[in-house]
Formats: structure tokens, C-alpha cells, sequence
């Protein structure tokens, strides 16, 4: 039985990424901090129905001496390091943070990894935010990075010293370069979460209208469950390399909006609102990715439609709401 570890189960990507290795029979251990496990009620919701399933390790990407104590004492054949900030509102506000966390926690990782367990197989989630302000369309494996945000800046870091360890130590360390991807655990504060479960407040009139910024902006949206079985066939090649993930498609925010109230019977531009105080400082306005290596030599296809994506998220934050999918639609404003 092979055995992995995880940083960040208890977010989108790590809770599908243990249910699709529990159900591959692998036994899954995870890195947690301490306060998540003094407050289990509201922390590990993404993985409540695994939990009994799943060893959990208090520890933080910040203390390297937590991270090598786990280390130390265990065995993994292979480790998924998803933990990090990632929301890039929040790295604008905090930089400082920011970095020290996405970058000094894959740092603490990959070196206690080599110090340890060499043999260890080490996936490092990266992000098609390292593209940013893009040099080509649609973004492959060897467009050249220009991050737009603090965010992306510390994932370039991460990427860069995830390949510096396979180059520089012989580690088997591949890193994901993931496009936007989504599901109904998705956190709030994420656009398309925002937009799923306002729809679904507005529809059960709960809500008035919905803020947000560029509706312009463009990005390749797949979902979750399919990313994490990208990131597992990765760590299954003969050879380390990297991948981009994405469906190659586009769609702006503002199509995101239209299908995601036409969801629950609505028409969108009445109820959303634009605040230019939402726009980043610095934007990113269009990706998409061109997963074709993916597809080649991983196998890899998204099972998702963009129109599936939506439908699940919008339908789930119906059902959150207490199945509140056919009250008489709110008077437009």
C-alpha cells in the first residue's frame, strides 16, 4: 500500500485529492495546523467524511522543525504540497505573508524531503497566475513567466525551487502549472464562489445584488476533481517533468455571471454591480492554457464542462440554502 502526504487537505484540491487516493487504496496522511485540530467543527468541513480515514499531522509550513519532525517519523512514497495563500486579493494586502508562507513552506518541504526520504515523489501545486501579464496565447510549458501579484510571484519561487531540487539533487519533483479550477468547495471569498452562492442568495431572496470587479477579465475555469487526477498521474511517470493543466478554454467573468443566474432562473445584469475597488492592482486579463502535453503523455482529460462546472457549484449552494430552488424569482431592481 503506498502511502502519501498531503499539505492543505482541508481545502478544495487536498479533500478531492484524499478522496481520490483513498478510493485508489492508498493510505493518506496530512499535514494540519494545531488550531485545526483544536477546532475540527469548522475547519475540516472539505473533509469531514474522510476523516476516519485520513492521519492527520500537526504541523506548519512556517516551522521547518515541525515539518522534519513529521517527516522524520514517517514513511511516504509520495508528497502533494498544495498548502499555501492563495487567494491573490489577499497577497496584495499582505504580501509579506504571503511569501513567507508559499515560498518558505515548498522551501521546508522539499528540504526535509531530501534530507530524509530522497525517494520521496514531490508535487508542487503551481498556478497559471506565474504567467500573468502573458508573452503568448494560449500559455504552454515553456512561455516565460511574468507574475502580476504577490501570489504568483511566490509560485514562480516555489516552481523554480521545485526544479532546482530534481536538477540539483536527482528528487523526483514535478510541479503543476494548474489554471483556474473549481467545485463547490470552493472558498467564498473566490470569485466564482461568490457568484454561485450569491445567485443562489439572490434566487432565494436572501440577497440583493452581487459586487465584483472586472467582468472582462478571462481565464480557463475546469473543475477540481479533475485537476487533482492530473496532479496524481504526474507522480506516476517514469520521469519528473512538468505540466500545465487546463481545458483550453476562455470565458470572462462576466459569462461566468450570465450562465450562473440563468442557473436559477435569472437574468444577471439587473443584480450585479461593478465597485472598481475589487480590481486588482495590477490585472491579469487573459488565460488559457494549452494542456496538450497533458493529454499526450499523462492521459489526462477534463471530464467537466464549463456548463457542468456551474450547473454543480450553483445547484449545491441551492441545496445549502435548505433545497431552496423554486421560490418565485425576486423583483429585478
Amino acid at each position: 500500500m503506498k502511502r502519501a502526504l498531503i499539505t492543505g487537505v482541508t481545502g478544495q484540491d487536498g479533500s478531492y485529492l484524499a478522496e481520490h487516493l483513498l478510493s485508489l487504496g492508498y493510505e493518506v496522511h496530512a499535514l494540519v495546523r494545531r488550531v485545526a485540530l483544536e477546532d475540527p467543527a469548522h475547519r475540516f468541513t472539505r473533509i469531514r467524511h474522510v476523516m476516519e480515514r485520513v492521519t492527520l499531522h500537526a504541523a506548519s509550513l512556517e516551522s521547518y522543525p515541525s515539518i522534519f519532525h513529521v517527516v522524520s517519523r514517517n514513511e511516504f512514497d509520495e508528497c502533494y504540497h498544495l498548502a499555501a495563500q492563495s487567494f491573490v486579493a489577499e497577497s496584495f494586502a499582505d504580501g509579506f505573508s504571503t511569501m513567507n508562507t508559499n515560498i518558505n513552506g515548498t522551501h521546508y518541504m522539499l528540504a526535509a524531503l531530501r534530507e530524509l526520504q530522497p525517494r520521496c515523489r514531490f508535487y508542487f501545486a503551481g498556478s497559471s497566475e506565474m504567467f500573468g501579464k502573458v508573452r503568448e496565447v494560449p500559455q504552454r510549458e515553456t512561455t516565460s513567466f511574468h507574475p502580476r501579484s504577490p501570489y504568483g510571484i511566490s509560485k514562480v519561487a516555489g516552481f523554480d525551487l521545485t526544479r532546482n531540487y530534481r536538477e540539483a539533487y536527482g528528487m523526483f519533483c514535478v510541479s503543476g502549472m494548474l489554471f483556474n479550477h473549481e467545485s463547490p468547495r470552493r472558498g467564498y471569498e473566490f470569485v466564482t464562489r461568490k457568484i454561485t452562492s450569491t445567485a443562489a442568495k439572490i434566487r432565494a431572496g436572501l440577497a440583493p445584488e452581487l459586487w465584483l470587479g472586472n467582468l472582462d477579465a478571462k481565464r480557463d475555469w475546469g473543475h477540481a476533481k479533475d485537476y487533482v487526477r492530473a496532479m496524481y498521474l504526474m507522480l506516476q511517470q517514469p520521469e519528473p517533468d512538468d505540466y500545465v493543466v487546463a481545458t483550453g478554454e476562455t470565458h470572462t467573468v462576466r459569462e461566468f455571471c450570465e450562465r450562473a443566474f440563468a442557473e436559477v432562473g435569472l437574468d444577471y445584469q439587473p443584480y450585479v454591480r461593478v465597485d472598481e475597488r475589487l480590481y486588482r492592482p495590477a490585472e491579469v486579463d487573459l488565460l488559457v492554457g494549452d494542456a496538450t502535453k497533458a493529454r499526450e503523455v499523462l492521459g489526462w482529460e477534463p471530464e467537466y464542462s464549463f456548463e457542468g462546472l456551474i450547473t454543480e457549484m450553483v445547484r449545491e449552494d441551492l441545496k445549502a440554502l435548505g433545497g431552496a430552488e423554486t421560490p418565485a424569482a425576486p423583483r429585478a431592481l
